[in-house]
């Protein structure tokens, strides 16, 4: 079977990685083979990180290359598309999908039809409101990152499921010792420059706690945006493929504030799940599937304001044994509902009933 997959990003994106690529070596070893299409490669996405211009040139060209891929039809089997093939694009273009008669399996971690229906631009609001729907109602499966996407991918496709954005536990696991137990702890976060600003709301209280309990506050991965906060205590780390589990594991707690907004309501927890897989007790708010990934008082805490965010970040800091028990259950809970081998024979078998010689002759 032959699968042409097309993804928003180059791999350098967190999202390609989660949705995409960890699951490419168990398609292909059973017999799935893979062909990868990013519309916007590694240097579009550095240069999101970086905050430096992209050549618009290069995007069109990227648009058109993507436009040909789809009109020619390639030997394939079946279209896997995560996110949408031309963002900013009227809906017509997405319809290119359906063009082959090929199954399409629509895969989706974040509230991307409310850049198009929240949009402050009137005009914007008009014209690409809607812009997935076609695409939603022709796929034959759509992948949801959590509840409140699969909600919405239901209305045009009856065949939508939850598969949460998880990580390779046997790669992302506790770090063993946590070292000499009068170190300084660390409350950390990691991210993308785009949901660095879900961090301001609280940066007042984790300068306050960097100052008067030396505790250490890790940021990684927010790049340039980031670069004006500047507190004792406060390190900014940029991230890397290579580093990025080695940063979770070098923290103590993990946190993942959210506003509680449409947007955010769509978001599917990821930092969350990678600090549990670390062993990491967390600290969340309430919002969307956030109160799904974390058991109050077992796994971590959820905050609403800043006060309880102070108050459950230093039950943590003050108590060693609780930060174990709750990283231990957290490890767990990622093991059993948020992990790679838990899932990958789900999109594996989702796949093999779309096989051309497994559909039904509908005439």
């Amino acid at each position: 079977m032959r699968v042409a997959a097309f993804t928003k990003y180059g791999s350098l994106a967190a999202s390609t990685r989660q949705r995409v690529l960890q699951y490419v070596p168990h398609l292909e070893a059973a017999g799935i083979s893979v062909d990868y299409r990013p519309l916007l490669g590694e240097s579009y996405v550095a240069s999101l990180a970086t905050g430096s211009p992209f050549s618009k040139s290069e995007v069109v060209g990227a648009y058109l290359r993507r436009m040909r891929q789809l009109i020619v039809a390639p030997d394939f089997d079946l279209l896997w598309v995560y996110a949408e093939l031309f963002p900013y694009l009227p809906a017509a273009f997405e319809r290119l999908a359906l063009r082959s008669g090929k199954p399409v399996v629509y895969d989706f971690d974040d509230a991307f039809f409310h850049q198009y229906d929240e949009h402050p631009g009137y005009a914007a609001r008009l014209a690409l409101r809607g812009k997935l729907e076609p695409l939603l109602a022709g796929a034959a499966v759509c992948c949801c990152g959590n509840e409140y996407l699969r909600a919405y991918a239901a209305r045009y496709c009856p065949d939508s499921m939850v598969l949460p954005t998880v990580v390779d536990t046997d790669v992302y696991k506790p770090a063993g010792t946590r070292g000499s137990a009068a170190r300084e702890l660390t409350v950390g976060w990691i991210g993308s420059p785009s949901t660095w600003a879900y961090m301001q709301p609280i940066l007042p209280l984790l300068a306050d706690l960097a100052g008067e309990r030396g505790v250490r506050i890790r940021v990684v991965g927010a790049g340039a945006k980031a670069r004006s906060v500047s507190f004792p205590g406060l390190d900014l780390v940029e991230w890397t493929a290579a580093g990025e589990v080695q940063e979770v594991q070098k923290m103590d707690i993990g946190i993942m504030p959210l506003p509680d907004e449409p947007w955010a309501q769509g978001k599917s927890g990821y930092k969350l799940i990678q600090y549990m897989a670390c062993g990491l007790p967390v600290v969340a708010s309430p919002v969307g599937v956030n109160s799904s990934i974390i058991d109050q008082g077992v796994t971590g805490f959820l905050a609403s304001d800043p006060a309880e965010w102070k108050a459950c970040l230093l039950m943590l800091l003050e108590n060693a044994e609780l930060r174990g028990q709750m990283g231990s259950r957290g490890r767990e809970k990622a093991e059993q509902r948020y992990s790679l081998k838990a899932h990958a024979p789900r999109l594996v078998q989702t796949f093999r009933s779309l096989a051309p010689d497994n559909r039904p002759d509908h005439g």
